[in-house]
């Protein structure tokens, strides 16, 4: 049999893979932790399986006829099945990661589905998050999952929790299940799903994405690390962009929260390796997959020492520190959405500039404004007067401090950023302004 050869791709002219500066950002936080833990002797963290509370019953027929594809694999058969149906898995967040975990996990027929958000969907979530449709927008996205998962498969119970997971209610919730899939969007549940997960004792299998890449991996096991192991502390408030301000490949969340689902049903299985004591990175834009060995710091106040004996105040966890403030906003006056229309109506002279996307200024923009996207911020510094004030917005604020601080370095010193962006301000002043 002759060898196939890999065929060649040309590169276009002038067209190259570029990062952006929040995506920069998120990059060299990848490469860190390959220098931090590169080299460093690890034991393998495995799970045996997680510790299901089966009970006696057979299949059903109908169920031996749904799941005979997982039956007829010798490393599931009839006995791995009853142990998916006995089995609890917890999905934080019914957002992008979430979806596709949800959707795989019940038609593999995991027994018992806890799903926790407290959010609605949203137009823009479709473009993404397949747990939910058109007919869904404006409605709890609990509800809308469940009604899709009992679609999809009528043996799981589904299981919605419409309140926002907190330090209060962490413990208790996550208690009541086997395992758990963090498909949160923040750093504060992040740390407090983390959190909660060693103190209990449960894997957490988590997921991240950020424009065109991802990241997955396996928590909790006996010997390997937990999420302050990679990251002991969070990033400065609007350092790492939301998916809102950054964006995100839509078949990403799906490619990732798959894996996700692959690891749980792994773990209740006891079959295979987890990803537990690797993180696996995926740039979809290179298609190129790598994996890096991870290790626990004995240092870490969660799983390391064990200093951690209950959870926190995750709001003055993730808040800004002091001595981060500075560095971020020097020279960067802030100014609320309710000032700027006081100002407006006063009659002040100032120049607003809206360093959004052009395509977002379709969606909505503010009255007066001059689109200057960022960027082609530098290009255009000739064009901003040093005379008067400016007011720079974008979405939800990141953006925008960061051309403000752009201009500050640059001798620009009546340089005001709209705290929350166009976003607070439909909310605070001018309800007419499309949120997106």
């Amino acid at each position: 049999m002759s060898r196939q050869t890999t065929p060649t791709v040309t590169a276009k002219p002038g067209v190259t893979h570029r990062r952006r500066p929040c995506q920069r950002v998120y990059w060299h936080s990848c490469q860190s932790l390959i220098t931090r833990h590169r080299g460093m002797p690890r034991a393998t963290p495995r799970f045996s399986s997680v510790d299901v509370a089966e009970s006696a019953g057979p299949l059903e027929p109908e169920e031996l006829v749904r799941y005979s594809r997982h039956i007829g694999l010798d490393e599931v058969g009839e006995a791995g099945q009853r142990r998916l149906k006995h089995a609890s898995v917890l999905i934080v967040g019914a957002g992008g990661l979430g979806s596709p975990a949800a959707l795989y996990l019940a038609a593999a027929g995991v027994g018992r589905l806890g799903i926790a958000d407290f959010d609605t969907v949203d137009l823009t979530n479709l473009q993404r998050q397949v747990l939910h449709d058109t007919h869904g927008v404006g409605l709890k996205k609990t509800a809308s999952a469940r009604a899709r998962l009992t679609a999809i498969n009528p043996f799981v119970h589904v299981e919605t929790i419409d309140e926002e997971l907190t330090a209060a209610n962490a413990l208790d919730i996550i208690a009541a299940y086997d395992l758990v899939i963090d498909g949160t969007d923040n750093f504060k549940t992040r740390y407090l799903t983390n959190d909660a997960c060693v103190l209990l004792g449960k894997p957490n299998v988590y997921g991240s994405v950020l424009r065109f890449e991802g990241q997955a991996s396996v928590f909790g096991s006996a010997n390997g690390p937990c999420y302050r192991c990679l990251f002991p502390e969070p990033p400065p408030p609007g350092l790492v962009p939301s998916c809102a301000e950054a964006g995100v490949l839509g078949v990403l969340p799906g490619l990732i929260g798959t894996i996700q689902a692959t690891e749980a049903v792994k773990i209740v299985l006891g079959v295979g390796e987890t990803l537990a004591g690797r993180l696996l990175l995926i740039d979809a834009l290179r298609m190129s997959f790598r994996t890096i060995r991870l290790r626990r710091d004995p240092e870490c106040p969660a799983c390391g020492t064990r200093e951690m004996k209950s959870l926190i105040d995750y709001d003055e966890f993730c808040a800004p520190r002091s001595s981060m403030r500075p560095q971020r906003t020097s020279g960067v006056q802030e100014i609320t959405p309710r000032d700027l229309a006081e100002r407006l109506r006063r009659g002040d002279t100032i120049d607003l500039i809206d360093v959004r996307e052009s395509y977002e200024w379709q969606i909505a923009r503010i009255d007066g404004a001059k689109l200057i996207p960022l960027g082609q911020f530098a290009a255009a510094l000739g064009d901003l007067s040093r005379d008067q004030d400016l007011v720079l917005y974008c979405h939800h604020g990141s953006r925008s401090r960061a051309a403000a601080e752009f201009l500050v370095e640059r001798g620009f010193d009546r340089v005001w950023n709209l705290s929350g962006g166009i976003d607070r301000w439909s909310a605070e002043v001018d309800s007419t302004v499309a949120t997106y």
